[in-house]
């Protein structure tokens, strides 16, 4: 007996969406609401088809639409000035922000997240995070250089930490490792307000040529469009309608597996190679990677983009699954998918260079007049909509902002009340604490699953404060990048918390020797339906973007990730800033360690006692309260402009931001990273406020003694306080009256935590 074939599903055509009106559709299942279906069915004038639906539902979503920050993030524009603007050659609303860095090279660089895909599966998700975030650094016509992850967990010894940590570091390891991208940066930080719901956030530095620049969009009636990469199959359906805007409940995040991405770094590694030979030969017009929302972004996108319609056969897209619907083809986000505008007498060109690189690719459309897209499948019009209702007209909602009533009680709960340690044994006993809290200890386990030196241009890595890439092997000129944020300040403060987050990456940037020159961002907050998430967001925004006009950046563009809470408990408020600065020449670049014995000790900023949202509050005591360090971005700009200015000159022989953990926990690092102790007093007469006040604006240099004289020249010329602390050698750090603490001993209590807690196999 043969058995009997599936039966095809019937194809809900345009027509038929026209003869049946009051057809029930799923859309509230989709995550649309009922008057956001109403606005669809009164711009198509019936009701919409499935494969309609479908892309309305996704690019409609809070991930592809900002529906709620829009009426926010235009702050960025408002505050970016002509001056601001004028080595930005692409901004907010392409794939990725592009800068001039100078002598003809441009770097393109963004910050994206992937924070539930990574709860649902933390090696996929993670995997695909990166995978995601370098096709939009391609998009823009360049090669991708390196990468980096800022990474937020539960607390380290929780179970569910145990699940999702190993997973997401080794999938954005294999899939970084694979490609051949060195992994440059990051952070790792532990959090109970991540329990259940960590962040995955990912950034991809690309490089190119100026004249390379290319943009997303579809011009030239009877020009071609091009898919092309791997095939289309059932995987990440609902990926940005679904997961992107779902509260987790406790138990639920291992049962929406179809919606996460399944990726292959080795089909995405072959198609870097045939991007950049397209764009070489001048074979494409305009173009788009397929991420989130699939072929409904892309081609509702470039076309919305362009200056006509577009026409798409969904019977010419190559499949990986049999049966599959307009809708799925539509919604799938398969990984490593490009769509590109060809011009007619260049596709056969195109075509070859696919096949040379063993990339399939398909003409699955074309560029027409009229201002609509048309959609067939198996021969019916499934889809005919105004492409820019779907990619840039969708709902824009203002939010109700409201200051939480508990925001009070929290700014009170100041940190005074804590019991302070006192006494040289205990405050040594301290130093060697914090040095092993998880959010403090060394990264290695983390970073050595990474490769960060592979291509050869990689000159400072974690865990220096910025990673270094060189972009041109002649001149030497190359870019940095730090990534930051202080969750604990913002929750205190959205507002100074945010500039807090600027400020840091910022100085980072230019402890290494570079000029900061743009900003992307990856702003993570709770549920947007909560006011006061809405204000956290709202002060956030306005804190970045005032930040940015004070130091003279731009913010070139990044991500809104919103619904990051597991039931009704939000996470805590983090938006990541990354900065990207420029260095003349990396041979020039400046350490994070004590390098060399004999070299004077120099704190460069004032301490105050200042421990809200402290490191040493969370870490010894689990309290968040009061108020977070001031943040002076006047003062943060001429620090800058010191360190700069130094490096160029050649007056420091190392530099280290002070941050997380305070002066103690910089020396260590110093110490540690450079394998060499020093003897140092303190600068303030509190011993403890001394050790670990996080006060902003601070960087601990060294110097070779016969230039100290000239570096505090400078720093007092550039309103810069200095205050000369000690000098380096030893076999270890000798802190004022505290008995010295043996570089072995801090080893072993800095490099010892995260093995212990992840070195094993992780049960069930």
């Amino acid at each position: 007996m043969v058995a009997s074939s599936p039966a095809v599903p019937a194809v809900d055509t345009v027509e038929l969406a026209a003869a049946s009106p009051d057809q029930p559709q799923p859309y509230r299942e989709l995550g649309l609401k009922d008057d956001e279906y109403e606005r669809i069915r009164s711009i198509l004038g019936r009701r919409p088809t499935d494969a309609e639906l479908a892309m309305y539902s996704v690019m409609w979503s809070e991930h592809c639409s900002y529906k709620s920050s829009k009426v926010h993030l235009a702050y960025f524009g408002e505050k970016t000035t002509p001056a601001m603007r004028q080595k930005m050659l692409a901004g907010i609303g392409e794939n990725a922000g592009v800068v001039d860095i100078g002598d003809g090279w441009a770097v393109t660089f963004k910050v994206e997240s992937h924070n539930h895909p990574s709860y649902v599966e933390p090696f996929q998700g993670a995997a695909t995070g990166v995978g995601g975030i370098v096709r939009d650094i391609m998009a823009m016509g360049a090669r991708p250089i390196a990468v980096a992850d800022p990474l937020r967990f539960g607390p380290a010894d929780a179970p569910d930490t145990a699940r999702v940590l190993p997973g997401v570091v080794a999938g954005v390891g294999t899939y970084g490792n694979s490609l051949g991208l060195p992994n440059i940066g990051g952070e790792v930080v532990f959090d109970a307000g991540y329990a259940g719901n960590p962040l995955v956030n990912a950034l991809c530095v690309g490089a190119m040529r100026t004249e390379d620049l290319h943009l997303a969009f579809a011009s030239g009636t009877g020009n071609l469009i091009v898919l092309f990469g791997a095939r289309t199959g059932l995987d990440g359906i609902g990926g940005v309608s679904v997961l992107a805007s779902e509260t987790f409940s406790d138990g639920t995040g291992r049962k929406k597996l179809p919606a996460v991405q399944v990726g292959d770094p080795f089909t995405e590694k072959v198609l870097i190679e045939c991007c950049l030979e397209l764009y070489h030969a001048g074979l494409v017009v305009g173009i788009q990677d397929l991420g989130g929302a699939g072929l409904s972004c892309a081609t509702s996108e470039l076309a919305s983009a362009g200056d006509g319609g577009m026409r798409i056969d969904l019977d010419a897209v190559p499949l990986r699954a049999s049966g599959m619907t307009a809708a799925e083809i539509l919604s799938s986000e398969s990984q490593e998918r490009m769509c590109a505008v060809v011009r007619p007498q260049d596709v056969e060109a195109f075509l070859a260079v696919c096949a040379k690189w063993d990339v399939l690719a398909n003409v699955i459309g074309e560029v027409v007049d009229g201002g609509r897209l048309v959609i067939t499948f198996r021969g019916e019009t499934v889809v005919d909509v105004p492409p820019r209702t779907v990619a840039h007209d969708g709902p824009v909602y203002e939010r109700p902002v409201r200051r939480g009533p508990g925001q009070d009680a929290l700014v009170a709960d100041v940190p005074d009340r804590l019991p302070r340690p006192s006494g040289r044994a205990a405050l040594r006993a301290e130093i060697l604490r914090m040095a092993a809290s998880p959010n403090l200890c060394s990264r290695a386990w983390v970073t050595d699953q990474y490769d960060r030196y592979v291509r050869g241009n990689t000159t400072s890595a974690q865990p220096a404060d910025a990673g270094m890439v060189r972009v041109d092997e002649v001149t030497g000129r190359g870019i940095a990048v730090a990534t930051d944020c202080n969750a604990r300040f913002v929750a205190l403060d959205p507002y100074a918390g945010a500039q807090l987050a600027l400020a840091e990456a910022y100085r980072n940037v230019a402890t290494s020797g570079a000029v900061p020159l743009a900003v992307s961002d990856c702003l993570n907050f709770g549920s947007p339906e909560d006011p006061h998430v809405m204000w956290q967001f709202q002060q956030a925004v306005r804190g970045i973007a005032d930040g940015c006009a004070l130091l003279g950046i731009p913010v070139t563009g990044g991500n809104v990730s919103f619904y990051n809470q597991t039931g009704d408990r939000a996470i805590l408020p983090t938006p990541v800033v990354g900065v990207l600065g420029v260095i003349d020449d990396v041979a020039r670049r400046v350490p994070s360690g004590f390098v060399r014995d004999g070299d004077t000790v120099v704190l460069l900023g004032d301490t105050r006692d200042e421990l809200g949202g402290s490191e040493w509050a969370h870490h010894v005591h689990g309290h968040l309260g009061g108020r977070p360090p001031a943040v002076d971005l006047a003062a943060e700009h001429r620090l800058a402009g010191l360190l700069a200015a130094s490096a160029a000159r050649g007056l420091v022989t190392g530099s280290h931001d002070l941050s997380d953990g305070g002066l103690a926990q910089a020396l260590v690092e110093a110490c540690l990273v450079g394998g060499r102790g020093a003897r140092v007093e303190l600068p303030h007469p509190d011993a403890f406020v001394a050790l670990f006040a996080e006060s902003a604006g601070r960087v601990l240099v060294t110097a070779a003694p016969e230039q100290v004289d000239d570096l505090l020249a400078a720093a007092s010329t550039a309103g810069v306080p200095a205050h000369v602390l000690g000098t380096t050698g030893g076999p270890a750090l000798a802190v004022g009256p505290l008995e010295p603490l043996p570089l072995p001993a801090l080893r072993s209590a800095w490099e010892g935590t995260l093995p212990a807690l992840f070195d094993h196999p992780v049960p069930g």
